[in-house]
């Protein structure tokens, strides 16, 4: 019998403090256990990825009518399983999606896809394998200016910490659209969430390189995070390990341009 594929680390090239990350690390394996005790976790299970919860549609709708969401024209969101309710609502009301690449693989690394020219529908466009074949990569230059950014989590808290599965490309996606002057003060973020995965404040180790909530949307709530800690306005170097240079082209191009 063949042994079962082991899933992949996603923090197993990640920089900073050693004890920060093993912090972070023991936080999401009792997360991940909660949504898994509570009977919430839905294909292709919790562990190991920014979680598929019961009930993400309902919390999808409860974002799409927030002031937040009928302001945007412009949305930028994670490509986990969660957030697709998110983005195929997006994209039926007429909102210009940036679906980032997985692990922001290639220099160009968001897919556009925009509401006016789709040749499928938008809950087949809005996944993964629909935006790779419907959408068209794009490079940071070209995006637009961002309305709304919606990103995957593992855990939250009303102060709006969060903490993502390990790989920090969320916190990239965001740090290279700040650079480009994409992602302004104004510009909202917002998450989906079970409510397993809000947790008390302080719970949550915060880095600065760590992106803050404004909004955390669960199926039954809307809550508004009044933490008030700084946004990262671009990449932050040296928390980066080489690994992670060399599995993101983008970076490894920049750093070769000698961008900042």
């Amino acid at each position: 019998m063949n042994a079962p594929a082991r899933r992949r680390d996603h923090a197993a090239d990640a920089g900073g403090d050693p004890e920060v990350l093993a912090e972070k690390a023991a936080l999401r394996q009792e997360v991940w256990g909660a949504i898994e005790r509570a009977g919430a976790a839905r294909f292709p299970g919790a562990r190991h990825r920014i979680p598929n919860f019961t009930g993400a549609e309902a919390a999808a709708e409860r974002l799409r009518a927030t002031d937040a969401w009928r302001a945007a024209a412009t949305l930028k969101a994670n490509p986990d399983s969660p957030q697709w309710p998110v983005r195929q609502r997006a994209l039926e009301d007429g909102i210009l999606l940036y679906m980032a690449v997985p692990r922001l693989a290639g220099r160009d690394p968001f897919f556009l896809l925009d509401p006016a020219r789709l040749t499928s529908g938008p809950r087949r466009a809005s996944s993964i394998k629909g935006a790779s074949g419907l959408g068209r990569t794009v490079a940071v230059a070209d995006l637009e200016p961002v309305d709304l950014v919606v990103t995957g989590c593992v855990a939250v808290d009303p102060t709006g910490a969060r903490l993502g599965k390990g790989g920090g490309f969320a916190d990239l996606e965001f740090a290279l659209a700040a650079a480009a002057g994409l992602i302004g003060p104004d510009t909202l973020v917002a998450t989906t969430v079970h409510p397993c995965q809000v947790l008390e404040p302080g719970r949550i180790p915060v880095t600065a390189h760590d992106v803050p909530l404004d909004l955390i949307v669960t199926p039954g709530e809307v809550i508004v995070c009044l933490g008030g800690r700084p946004r990262p306005s671009g990449v932050i170097w040296e928390v980066l390990t080489e690994e992670k240079i060399a599995a993101v082209p983008l970076l490894a191009a920049l750093r070769e341009a000698g961008t900042p």
